[in-house]
């Protein structure tokens, strides 16, 4: 392999980069691009390197980094190119369609491995580009039981990443730590605005002059994850609801494509409820 991408989070020390670049040199690595960020809240040090070059061996390229590197350093060298993607949802199509097009045409950066639905609406829709629908009911069910059906559609086929695609359900605790920093949602609002449910009604009746989306991986505090990316449009006193909403999912399209291409091409870095992000 002659590109190489290596990723690394560590504690800050002076000469961090100077020591990274010596040992891509001894190795005869050329680095093309290299991105990194200093945490000082947090004393952490963050690089994303693009590098050309053979690597003989990449298993003794990572322990000559952890031998300069401080200890435990996490380091990732050639992480997969192409994720495995799992896509939850309910009954709203245009996140689905949006992800489902640009896989069935190869610019979506991953595979979409399968969907499931508490609802079976678009499960025809999803049998078009010959991608497996799980339908999963929630209906008179318990969380715990729903989940454990979820949980095991999905861990069938072992995805990277989970995509909340208009999935209108909170996930437990029990869930979220099972797929920790795995788990990413489109939220209708530019959050902290207005979270919850019903965003646009909320922005309405505030009577706002932007309205947005926000992509955020989900933690245990209901829209409040570490944010990917976030975009807002311009409103006026002529809008109704259903006019925010028609806008709105124009934006929300927009905004899980961006932060589903920086996720999948390894941009983002998760540091406490913060991202570090090198576009």
């Amino acid at each position: 392999m002659n590109e190489n991408l290596i990723l690394i989070e560590c504690k800050d020390k002076v000469g961090l980069v100077a020591i990274i670049s010596e040992l891509m040199a001894k190795h005869h690595l050329n680095i093309t691009a290299m991105r990194e960020f200093v945490d000082e809240d947090n004393d952490t040090f963050f690089a994303r390197i693009e590098c050309f070059g053979s690597v003989v061996s990449e298993v003794k390229l990572l322990n000559e980094l952890k031998e300069v590197l401080p200890e435990e350093a996490k380091i990732t060298i050639n992480p997969k190119k192409e994720k495995k993607v799992a896509v939850l949802v309910t009954k709203e199509y245009h996140c689905l369609g949006d992800i489902l097009i640009r896989h069935s045409f190869n610019t979506l950066g991953a595979n979409v491995c399968m969907v499931a639905g508490n609802y079976d609406v678009l499960k025809p829709f999803t049998n078009r580009f010959d991608v497996p629908f799980f339908y999963v009911s929630h209906e008179g069910r318990s969380k715990q039981d729903f989940e454990k059906d979820l949980v095991k559609s999905i861990e069938e086929f072992n995805p990277d990443y989970i995509v909340l695609a208009k999935f209108m359900r909170i996930l437990s605790p029990d869930f979220v730590a099972r797929f920790k920093h795995k788990i990413i949602n489109i939220h209708h609002s530019f959050l902290p605005a207005f979270i919850g449910a019903s965003p646009y009604r909320q922005a309405h009746e505030r009577g706002v002059k932007v309205i947005g989306a926000t992509a955020h991986f989900v933690t245990n505090d209901l829209d409040e994850g570490p944010i990917i990316v976030q975009q807002t449009i311009p409103v006026n006193h002529t809008f109704k609801v259903s006019d925010m909403v028609t806008a709105g999912k124009e934006v929300e399209k927009s905004v899980l494509s961006k932060a589903l291409q920086l996720v999948f091409q390894d941009r983002v870095f998760i540091t406490g409820n913060k991202t570090i992000i090198f576009e």
